[in-house]
């Protein structure tokens, strides 16, 4: 017993390995249908937070396979990294797996450092909104479309009527503030590193990992494990952090999916549809 305390003590003294916070960044970013969930703050903001609480933390890697999503849940995760990394002094290295493309390459520029795959998808710096017109659809079936509203721009882009060439152009003014915030953004995090004019980084394309590195849209090639252990060792400790979901908001959110298939069914068509952009 004597010598086990021993042992068990010198353990206890002996310096603990260095240890990287995994945070898998998967999936389209914002609110998706009752039962699918999407990348938001609201699901990120503990896990994130536990990331940087570590022992002896020396880095947190971004583990991100996203096609995009909403703008605004990408401005709120990417601030909310940033600003625990300021306060911790801890670095942000992120890892672009099959796509890290619009919204999925605003989450990337949270890192102080971004690798690829030489064959992933990176880029999309640009703004798209897709809908359907449906007006000759229901007219066919006779279906009359009624439509009130208290103020002269209250509706917009309805499916279900003409498109309005104000209604475009209010849009189109939208896209481009919102993509004045993701350019400012890039040329904040990627100072100094950028090789290529902004007619060809902020057209919307977008490129391999390698073609990428060659624009200066990624810091170099190479995967999180193999990376982190040449940085930090071979006995680097890599701890994966993921979102907990307890069986209450579980079965609550078995109760909702009768009255909820619809919008599931619908977020689903979508989310194929931004997957499928990427040829994935």
């Amino acid at each position: 017993m004597k010598l086990k305390a021993v042992l068990d003590r010198l353990d206890a003294l002996r310096p603990a390995p260095p240890t990287v916070a995994v945070l898998p960044l998967n999936g389209v970013i914002g609110s998706l249908g009752p039962m699918r969930r999407g990348l938001t703050i609201a699901a990120l903001a503990d896990p994130i937070e536990r990331a940087f609480k570590l022992r002896n933390l020396k880095a947190v890697a971004l583990a991100i396979n996203s096609p995009g999503g909403s703008p605004v849940q990408s401005s709120l995760i990417h601030r909310r990294i940033r600003a625990l990394a300021a306060e911790k002094a801890v670095p942000v290295i992120a890892f672009a797996e099959d796509v890290a493309a619009s919204g999925g390459y605003w989450l990337a520029l949270a890192a102080d450092e971004i690798f690829a795959d030489e064959s992933s998808i990176v880029g999309s710096i640009g703004v798209i909104y897709a809908g359907f017109g449906l007006k000759n659809l229901i007219e066919h079936y006779g279906i009359e479309r009624r439509l009130h509203t208290s103020g002269e721009r209250k509706s917009m882009l309805d499916p279900f009527l003409d498109e309005k060439p104000d209604d475009v152009a209010r849009l189109k003014a939208l896209q481009g503030d919102i993509h004045d915030s993701f350019r400012s953004l890039v040329r904040e995090r990627r100072r100094g590193k950028l090789r290529a004019s902004d007619d060809v980084l902020f057209s919307g394309e977008f490129w391999t990992g390698r073609r990428a590195q060659d624009l200066g849209l990624i810091d170099g090639l190479g995967d999180l494990r193999g990376v982190m252990r040449a940085r930090y060792g071979e006995d680097v400790r890599l701890r994966v952090i993921r979102s907990e979901r307890g069986w209450l908001r579980t079965l609550m959110r078995q109760e909702t999916s009768s009255s909820g298939w619809g919008a599931d069914v619908i977020a689903a068509a979508e989310e194929r549809l931004l997957w499928s952009r990427y040829g994935l």
